[in-house]
């Protein structure tokens, strides 16, 4: 019942910007911790940002700090990922994720318990 489809994928050029969606259905995410996280073949999953259900507290990767933008309209129940300056290391899938409740801010990045999942949408940086 509970679904989450990423959007706004796809390939960019070192230095672009890209915008991904995470709209959810059969949930309601005002009331969710929510968050980005990506994985590229051969190394580990990673968290790269999250947010609150409030938007009062985000996280993220420091490799992505400054270029990464984690938004939320829980009006639209819609999870959001500004990325700019894309560099070739932000190549990998992308997956949205939700759980209930307070977002686990000390074991970020680390931390996978994420009750419901996207199926992920690719991003390439080529140089």
């Amino acid at each position: 019942q509970v679904q989450l489809v990423e959007s706004g994928g796809g390939s960019v050029q070192s230095g672009g910007s890209l915008r991904l969606s995470c709209a959810a259905s059969g949930v309601t995410i005002s009331a969710y911790c929510m968050g980005w996280f990506r994985q590229a073949p051969g190394k580990e999953r990673e968290g790269v940002a999250l947010i609150s259900s409030d938007s009062s507290i985000t996280k993220y990767l420091e490799s992505v700090k400054g270029r990464f933008t984690i938004s939320r309209d829980n009006a639209k129940n819609t999870l959001y990922l500004q990325m700019n300056s894309l560099k070739p290391e932000d190549t990998a899938w992308y997956y949205c994720a939700a759980k209930p409740g307070v977002c686990r801010v000390h074991e970020f990045p680390t931390n996978f318990d994420y009750t419901n999942w996207g199926q992920g949408t690719q991003i390439t940086v080529s140089t």
